[in-house]
């Protein structure tokens, strides 16, 4: 009987995946993916640790406390707050959408998230493709990209000169739609003319002296306001 042979470590054709697989499961793997998170615990550990030393634990708290509430309090320091926190959102749903519909090689290497930055409508998201995904995996799966990143809608655009390079914007918001409805002379004359019609008029001067409403459109005036006297009939 003929024995199948056995590929053995040297006659692995990409032996250096299987390394990048094992740090991005690892320890490392996690903290970079998670290293926005440590620094800003880290960042607040080290300043109340530092102000521990100057005032005590007790009013390091309170003015920690104190820095927070303006730092969340502010209009733009807030907004800035957020717009980030959207930013490090997004970029946990991508990863996880990746895992969950398998946009990821055959070895489970997950696309690379070179960039992350607000926009005025949402996020945006520079990604690199590995080999074996292209822009067009990113394309058939924009609902569920939407639906991931909790938004209204996902775009993605191919860059130009590098075709492993993708964009992804999510968008939250429309900032073309209109907040106040303005309202037109017509609607509001058919709000005034609906009660009058009825036999309920609203505003006295809309009323002809006999109570009925008056003619709409109303004919223009044509009299003279200041009529000439009339010649004398000759004797």
């Amino acid at each position: 009987m003929s024995q199948t042979k056995t590929r053995g470590k040297r006659e692995d054709m990409y032996p250096i995946d299987k390394y990048f697989v094992q740090a991005h499961r690892s320890a490392i793997g996690t903290a970079w993916r998670w290293r926005t998170e440590l620094l800003t615990l880290g960042g607040l550990g080290a300043v109340l640790y530092w102000l521990s030393g100057q005032i005590g634990v007790h009013w390091a708290l309170v003015v920690l406390a104190a820095a927070l509430g303006i730092v969340f309090g502010l209009p733009w320091t807030r907004r800035l707050v957020t717009r980030r926190f959207w930013c490090v959102l997004a970029r946990h749903r991508f990863h996880r959408l990746c895992w969950e519909t398998r946009l990821h090689t055959r070895a489970g290497r997950l696309p690379v998230v070179l960039w992350t930055r607000p926009t005025k409508v949402g996020e945006r998201l520079t990604v690199w493709c590995r080999a074996g995904i292209s822009a067009d995996d990113f394309i058939a799966h924009a609902g569920e990209l939407a639906a991931a990143c909790y938004a209204r809608e996902a775009r993605v655009t191919r860059n130009t000169g590098w075709s492993q390079i993708v964009t992804i914007n999510i968008i939250r918001r429309d900032t073309l739609a209109a907040r106040h409805k303005v309202g037109t002379p017509l609607s509001r004359l058919t709000d005034t003319y609906a009660a009058i019609l009825d036999g309920q008029p609203v505003i006295d001067s809309v009323v002809t002296p006999n109570g009925g409403p008056p003619p709409w459109p109303q004919p223009p005036d044509t009299s003279d306001p200041d009529p000439a006297q009339e010649p004398e009939e000759a004797a």
